[in-house]
Order: C-alpha cells, then structure tokens, then sequence
C-alpha cells in the first residue's frame, strides 16, 4: 500500500453495527499490579491498553528476526544500556492510570540502571520501535495514538509482511502529523542520531532465504 509522506496512517475503522455487546470490564494499573501481587494472575502475555488487557501475540520467525537485526543496529549506535526491550513504559499523565505499554524497543536518554525504582516515562524515550506482523493495525491505531498523547517524538513501526518501515513523527494533539514509509533500498535515520542512517534493507532478510 502506497503512503505518502506526512500521511496519517490509522487502523481502519470498524463498521456502525446495531448489535449489543455485552459489558466489558475496564482495568486500570492500579487493579492489575494488585491483583498480581496475589500470584492468582500471571500477565506475562497481557498488556494494558486503554483500560484493555490485551492478548501479546507469540512472536513468528520473520517478527524474531527482524527484531534482531534492528536490535543489533541500535547496540552499535547507541549501546545497549540504553535499550529497553519489551519493558513498561509510563506514557502521558491522562493515559497512565489506565495504560501500560511494553514495546519491543526503547532507546532511553539514561542507561537501564537509572531505571530501577519506575518504568521509565514518555521524555526519556529518544526513540520507540513495534516490530508488527498480525499486530500492524494495532500499533498504528490505539498504540500510535497513545505514543502521540504521550509526546513521543519518533516512533517506528517496522511492517514485516510489507518489508516497510513505516516512521511517525511530529506528534500535536494526540495524534502523529506525519507518517513516512520507508521501503527498501531506502534509509532513515533516527532523530536522535542523524548521522546514522538505518538501511530497511538491514531490518529484513531477503526473502530467497527460508
């Protein structure tokens, strides 16, 4: 799918429907740690979003392997206790009551040992990385979303069925005002460090390998 630069890229929106869904329950932080800490609820696998608890996928090949490679990148541009992997993240004061994101990676302004008594917060993040497969519409939508209100500056999410690096930046009102897709044979460099640029080519296998 063709995306032009400073195009917003959303999940699609799901037809009206008459239908009546039955009540959900709305979770918040402050219910999820307490109910942990009981040790009758193991949320390995969930992730708080909007007040949703939802399912993380089990990670395919291609998703593995691209997660490799970008995080081999980052460990030689910026070192890797710099790097948060998959670990909670405080977002913006209205959303972190009802929402704990765990991206694939984090590069944070301090090294990881500065980060021992809280999660560290949307203005450490000097760069935010979802490698997406079956979750695309997801991290484009909701996540995207919730990164924009928090200010973060410059998010990838790293499209591994369409080998496509899809860079949000200029967050304003709680939404990205640019989205620009990064295809093969291109680069982009992270904001945090113009010089270095990040080959998509790299984040990608080729596809004659099985």
């Amino acid at each position: 799918m063709p995306v032009e630069i400073g195009q917003v890229i959303e999940a699609p929106i799901p037809p009206t429907s008459t239908a009546v869904y039955p009540p959900r329950k709305r979770w918040t932080r402050a219910e999820c740690n307490s109910l942990e800490a009981t040790g009758l609820w193991d949320r390995e696998r969930l992730e708080l979003i909007e007040g949703e608890l939802i399912t993380k996928m089990w990670k395919k090949r291609p998703h593995m392997i691209a997660f490799t490679l970008m995080l081999e990148w980052l460990t030689g541009v910026f070192g890797v206790q710099y790097l948060n992997l998959e670990g909670p993240l405080d977002v913006a004061p209205e959303d972190n009551p009802t929402s704990e994101p765990e991206p694939d990676i984090a590069v944070l302004t301090k090294v990881a040992t500065e980060y021992m008594k809280a999660s560290p917060g949307a203005s450490d993040v000097r760069l935010l990385i979802e490698v997406s497969d079956s979750t695309l519409a997801f991290d484009l939508g909701p996540k995207a979303r919730l990164y924009a209100r928090a200010g973060i500056s410059d998010y990838w999410v790293l499209d591994v069925v369409n080998r496509r690096i899809l860079v949000h930046r200029k967050p304003e009102a709680g939404r990205y005002t640019t989205v620009t897709a990064y295809a093969p044979g291109e680069a982009v460099a992270p904001l945090a460090s113009l010089s270095q640029a990040f080959s998509v080519d790299t984040a990608f296998p080729p596809l004659s390998r099985t």
